[in-house]
């Protein structure tokens, strides 16, 4: 490794920016988002990013930028003059590649609609807008502030601002049948016709649905139905040419959001602000790293130490090993197993590679890669956790 300490596979640079506040917290949302009701004082964030900007760019430099990511919380929060002092100051400490991805969740409020052309003057040229559901009473209960048409017309501001842009949605919703969904599935194509971002609806730790349903009063559809609902969700998607590149992602080819296929592919990035997560190449190797979750606190840390980092491991080469498997077989794709071989010190078991084909859960090795089939997806993490032991 040389003095710069690149990685040894160049699977991409990027850089993942926090904003970690909402105006309300979903029921289902689990990402690291706060409330404040008082205010934010924008410059003293600024100034802080730029901070941790610095420090995370003398642990990694000489990187040429190919994403940026401004994740949330809600960025859409941001004034535009925020975004444009937060983009300079990635600009200050690395190179920005030519065709560099820049991505900025937006909520699809009419209010925050109005911001787009300010979002694209500061250089933002991609935006992703948390729709969540084309249902008008599946939008309050999923504790969302806009209405269906607030979405679609933030949705046609998007499109004229910016060349690609996206939405997500959320199915396999209490109540929901296959039918109503595969006719709000036809009409988010209709108005996202490139990249649709689709999840399955889970109850995780910590939330106010996660306590709904322990009481029983939350019922979400059963392993079949959910399973039924994927599987036209695929169908409908394929039909208009825009396939799943990734579980929970669809596009049509050329179209994929490139940070989050710079995660899959295990490449490098710096994680900014309150509750980021980074992977950085230095001379320890690759470092994990973990940023404050709360933004008062992280705060503190930037001012007295310059960054806000409160965990940094050094990874194993079995672990990047594991973690480049769990990542890189969520894409259609695949995995190259000359990677994994040289991270593992060790190949694959033949006999489980075989034994996993035989079920039509991976497809035959094609240009030497392994890929999980359509059939497989919905049993990734079992045949992560055979192909890893």
């Amino acid at each position: 490794m040389s003095n710069l300490h690149l990685p040894p596979f160049d699977a991409g640079f990027g850089v993942y920016v926090h904003w970690p506040f909402c105006m309300a917290k979903c029921p289902y949302c689990d990402f690291n988002s706060h409330v404040r009701r008082s205010g934010i004082d924008e410059a003293k964030y600024v100034e802080a990013y730029t901070r941790e900007i610095a420090h995370m760019a003398a642990l990694a430099p000489a990187r040429t930028v190919g994403s940026i990511f401004f994740g949330g919380g809600t960025p859409s929060l941001m004034k535009p003059e925020t975004v444009g002092a937060i983009l300079d100051a990635i600009g200050k400490h690395w190179s920005i590649a030519p065709d560099c991805e820049i991505s900025l969740e937006a909520n699809p409020t009419s209010v925050e609609a109005g911001r787009f052309a300010g979002y694209r003057a500061a250089g933002v040229n991609r935006v992703s807008l948390g729709v969540q559901s084309l249902v008008e009473a599946d939008l309050k209960a999923l504790g969302r502030l806009h209405s269906v048409g607030e979405a679609l017309v933030a949705v046609s501001i998007a499109a004229k601002h910016f060349e690609r842009f996206s939405f997500d949605l959320i199915y396999a919703r209490p109540g929901q049948n296959v039918e109503s969904w595969r006719e709000e599935l036809c009409e988010a194509l209709a108005h996202a016709p490139t990249h649709l971002s689709l999840y399955q609806l889970t109850i995780e730790p910590d939330t106010a649905y996660k306590t709904l349903f322990d009481a029983g009063k939350l019922i979400l559809p059963d392993h079949d139905h959910a399973r039924a609902l994927y599987d036209v969700t695929q169908e409908i998607c394929d039909k208009y040419g825009m396939p799943a590149y990734e579980v929970s992602n669809h596009a049509k080819p050329g179209e994929e959001c490139r940070h989050n296929l710079l995660y899959w592919r295990y490449g490098e990035y710096a994680g900014i602000g309150p509750g980021a997560h980074g992977r950085l190449y230095t001379e320890r190797g690759r470092r994990a790293l973990a940023v404050e979750r709360s933004p008062e606190t992280w705060l503190d840390y930037v001012t007295r130490d310059g960054h806000g980092i409160v965990t940094d491991e050094t990874l194993s080469r079995e672990s990047e090993a594991d973690e480049f498997l769990l990542m890189g077989l969520r894409l259609k794709e695949g995995i190259d197993p000359k990677r994994f071989e040289r991270l593992k010190g060790r190949g694959f078991d033949q006999r489980r590679i075989e034994a996993l084909a035989s079920e039509g859960l991976i497809l035959p090795c094609s240009e030497g890669r392994i890929r999980v089939s359509p059939a497989g997806f919905p049993v990734l993490d079992a045949i992560v956790a055979d192909l890893a032991a």
